[in-house]
């Protein structure tokens, strides 16, 4: 019979790896505590109009990459509103949360919060990017004020900074309010229209929905046919130009560098105002770690009062690869406390009682449970990375004694059994 494979752009994260996680969300979490960022969890799923509404229906996510299903769960690439869709960000899931749970009336305000969890996209697997992933990112509803835009920033550039990752680049632009956008439309699409033959299928496709997205498509030729467009930053209004101008005084106050991007509009529909991105200079290459931006008008577009909204998204699989990239180790604990060894079955009892206390007590230990001789199990104890090894043979167990020794050392004593937990806290 045929083995059974990992579906194509998934991965298993198996121990040995998986400690890389732990400590990275930890971290997170940390940093979150710190920030007064609380944690929230939402659906997997969602109904398609969620991500229809609140993503945008002319984005790749919403167009290409969206895993949607009907009622009755045979897989439909639906986009009319209809049906579930397996969430391919966070922001709308929060947001949707937001008006539905009435948090705009919660006593601390802006409302902030993180998530962590799993997203799904139908793209082309790479490195780096999965069909499943895994985002970390932070959201704060309630608040215009630009200190809140550095505030957010920073979040996201300091856990790199604490993970050590060296040689990052904020990249920022303002996209503005809708209002300024029409101004900038009309002058961008005129610039788009002499060349509306040469782009490519999708972004003549965006020129009569959102010509603002053209400018970032990915597509060489066409990056290269729109350089002297126009650029948003010349029709941003007087308070939207402050606005901008105040987030890039608040980075540099908490000593974040950056730079202006005109170009860099993200590929959400939802983003107003401050968009930015945080990239990791490689040789030959740049790689784009995070990014994100405000959603002034998203509550609003999706039931609630109209409510500002900043946040961002960081892929966990694209972090790992950027440590491995520079070098980094994460300082992982491995290893256990204490290994039982046993000559005998009647002292396996003895020892399955002692480790449990062990485990109660706080120690990590572990025992052998495949009948294993004693030179075998010594050899298992070296390879669970013990620290010391708590022996048991035949005279101990008249005795009601093991011999404790230290692995690094090989230092041995005999002890009761009964003092072996506090020997160990010791």
């Amino acid at each position: 019979m045929a083995k059974i494979q990992i579906p194509r752009g998934t991965q298993d994260i198996v121990p040995g790896t998986v400690e890389l996680w732990h400590y990275i969300e930890a971290k997170a979490r940390d940093l979150c505590r710190r920030y007064n960022y609380a944690e929230i969890r939402t659906p997997l799923f969602e109904h398609t109009e969620l991500f229809v509404r609140g993503v945008g229906e002319t984005t790749d996510v919403v167009q290409k990459e969206m895993y949607a299903v009907d009622w009755f769960g045979e897989e439909k690439p639906r986009r009319d509103g209809g049906g579930l869709a397996l969430r391919p960000e966070g922001t709308a899931g929060v947001v949707r949360s937001y008006v539905e749970n009435k948090l705009y009336g919660a006593p601390n305000q802006p409302v902030k919060q993180y998530y962590i969890g799993p997203m799904f996209r139908h793209e082309r697997p790479q490195a780096g990017r999965y069909r499943q992933f895994t985002q970390f990112g932070v959201e704060a509803i309630g608040s215009s004020d630009p200190a809140i835009d550095a505030e957010v920033i920073a979040v996201a550039i300091r856990l790199y900074e604490e993970l050590g990752l060296k040689g990052l680049s904020v990249e920022l632009n303002s996209v503005g309010t809708l209002e300024d956008r029409a101004r900038h439309r009309t002058h961008l699409l005129a610039f788009l229209e002499n060349i509306r033959t040469e782009l490519c299928p999708d972004c003549q496709s965006r020129m009569d929905r959102n010509p603002l997205r053209v400018l970032d498509c990915k597509v060489e030729k066409d990056r290269i046919l729109t350089k002297d467009a126009p650029s948003i930053l010349e029709y941003l209004s007087e308070e939207s130009a402050a606005h901008f101008q105040a987030v890039q005084d608040y980075l540099s106050a908490i000593g974040i560098p950056f730079t202006v991007n005109p170009r860099m509009v993200r590929g959400l529909d939802y983003y107003t105002q401050t968009a930015f991105e945080i990239k990791m200079a490689e040789i030959g290459a740049v790689e784009t770690l995070c990014g994100g931006g405000r959603y002034n008008g998203l509550v609003a577009d999706l039931g609630g009062d109209d409510m500002p909204g900043i946040g961002f998204a960081l892929s966990i699989e694209r972090l790992l690869l950027a440590l491995e990239k520079q070098g980094v180790e994460l300082p992982i604990e491995r290893g256990i406390d204490c290994y039982i060894v046993v000559q005998s079955e009647a002292a396996k009892g003895v020892a399955f009682r002692l480790l449990d206390q062990l485990r109660q007590g706080g120690v990590i230990a572990e025992m052998d449970y495949l009948n294993r001789k004693m030179k075998a199990q010594l050899k298992a104890a070296d390879r669970n990375e013990a620290r010391y090894t708590a022996i048991i043979g035949e005279t101990e167990l008249v005795n009601g004694t093991v011999v404790l020794k230290e692995m690094a050392s090989g230092e041995q004593r005999e002890l009761k059994a009964g003092e072996l937990l506090q020997a160990l806290k010791k």
